[in-house]
Protein backbone atom coordinates (compact mmCIF):
# COMPACT_ATOMS: atom_id res chain seq x y z
CA UNK A 1 0.00 0.00 0.00
CA UNK A 2 1.55 3.59 -1.05
CA UNK A 3 1.05 6.78 0.72
CA UNK A 4 0.40 10.12 -1.22
CA UNK A 5 1.69 13.09 0.39
CA UNK A 6 0.07 15.99 -0.80
CA UNK A 7 2.83 18.29 -1.19
CA UNK A 8 0.74 21.48 0.02
CA UNK A 9 -0.78 19.83 3.35
CA UNK A 10 2.52 18.50 4.24
CA UNK A 11 3.73 22.38 4.03
CA UNK A 12 0.48 23.98 5.93
CA UNK A 13 0.95 20.86 8.60
CA UNK A 14 4.17 21.51 9.21
CA UNK A 15 4.03 25.67 9.38
CA UNK A 16 0.32 25.48 10.99
CA UNK A 17 0.45 27.02 14.62
CA UNK A 18 3.54 28.53 14.37
CA UNK A 19 3.95 32.39 15.38
CA UNK A 20 4.93 35.39 13.37
CA UNK A 21 8.54 34.76 14.51
CA UNK A 22 8.38 31.10 13.31
CA UNK A 23 6.89 32.13 10.17
CA UNK A 24 9.85 34.54 9.35
CA UNK A 25 12.32 31.59 10.32
CA UNK A 26 10.90 29.30 8.23
CA UNK A 27 11.18 31.57 4.96
CA UNK A 28 14.25 33.32 6.37
CA UNK A 29 15.85 29.81 6.35
CA UNK A 30 14.39 28.67 2.91
CA UNK A 31 15.60 31.24 1.14
CA UNK A 32 18.62 30.69 -0.97
CA UNK A 33 18.96 27.33 0.90
CA UNK A 34 19.00 23.84 -0.70
CA UNK A 35 16.60 23.68 -4.02
CA UNK A 36 14.11 21.57 -1.62
CA UNK A 37 13.26 24.21 0.40
CA UNK A 38 11.74 26.25 -2.94
CA UNK A 39 8.13 24.10 -2.83
CA UNK A 40 7.76 25.09 0.81
CA UNK A 41 8.14 28.94 -0.45
CA UNK A 42 5.80 28.18 -3.26
CA UNK A 43 3.15 26.81 -0.84
CA UNK A 44 3.74 29.76 0.85
CA UNK A 45 3.41 32.32 -1.61
CA UNK A 46 0.41 30.34 -2.54
CA UNK A 47 -1.23 31.20 0.40
CA UNK A 48 -0.35 35.09 0.40
CA UNK A 49 -1.21 35.39 -3.39
CA UNK A 50 -5.05 33.94 -3.24
CA UNK A 51 -5.85 35.92 0.53
CA UNK A 52 -4.83 39.91 -0.77
CA UNK A 53 -6.27 42.14 -3.03
CA UNK A 54 -5.40 43.10 -6.34
CA UNK A 55 -3.93 46.09 -5.35
CA UNK A 56 -1.27 44.24 -3.42
CA UNK A 57 -0.94 41.72 -6.10
CA UNK A 58 -0.27 44.65 -8.27
CA UNK A 59 2.75 45.42 -5.98
CA UNK A 60 4.04 42.36 -5.60
CA UNK A 61 4.22 42.12 -9.61
CA UNK A 62 6.20 45.37 -9.59
CA UNK A 63 8.71 43.79 -7.14
CA UNK A 64 9.47 40.82 -9.02
CA UNK A 65 9.37 42.27 -12.57
CA UNK A 66 11.69 45.31 -11.35
CA UNK A 67 13.81 42.67 -9.37
CA UNK A 68 14.07 40.10 -12.70
CA UNK A 69 14.91 42.92 -15.26
CA UNK A 70 17.90 44.13 -12.64
CA UNK A 71 19.56 40.49 -12.49
CA UNK A 72 22.31 39.16 -14.56
CA UNK A 73 21.59 36.05 -16.41
CA UNK A 74 24.08 33.16 -15.84
CA UNK A 75 24.38 30.16 -18.76
CA UNK A 76 22.64 27.18 -17.24
CA UNK A 77 24.83 24.56 -16.10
Amino acid sequence: MSIMLDLRQAVIYKVHGKDKEGLREMIEGSIDAQEAALPGLGVMFEIIWKNIDQTKQDELLDILNQQLAQMELKPLK
